[in-house]
């Protein structure tokens, strides 16, 4: 029984871990567009999160525009909590990244 729930968080912890890097590469490919700005992303990104997980896995987004070897990127940050038991209780903290090139006009 034990083994079950240990492979049961596990996957949940996974399970968290991917959806917020999704929602981070999300949010900046929508920062990216042409008109938009990091601020767009971070907010977008807040969305997801809150529909997908819970609003406590939304509460620390940040959003950049950052160079890399001369192409412009936008990236995400979301810093969310890893799920102890169940998806209550602190554990620790996942800090996750999206990223995007910057579109030109």
């Amino acid at each position: 029984m034990v083994m079950f729930v240990a492979v049961v968080q596990l996957a949940l912890v996974q399970h968290v871990r991917n959806t917020c890097i999704d929602a981070a590469a999300e949010g900046a490919r929508y920062a990216a567009q042409v008109g938009r700005d990091p601020s767009d992303g971070a907010a977008r990104t807040v969305e997801l999160l809150r529909q997908s997980l819970a609003p406590s896995y939304a509460q620390d987004v940040t959003a950049r525009q950052v160079d890399a070897g001369g192409l412009a990127l936008v990236e995400v940050t979301v810093r969310a909590p890893v799920p102890l038991v169940g998806l209550l209780g602190p554990g620790g903290v996942l800090e996750l990244q999206g990223h995007a090139p910057v579109e030109g006009p």
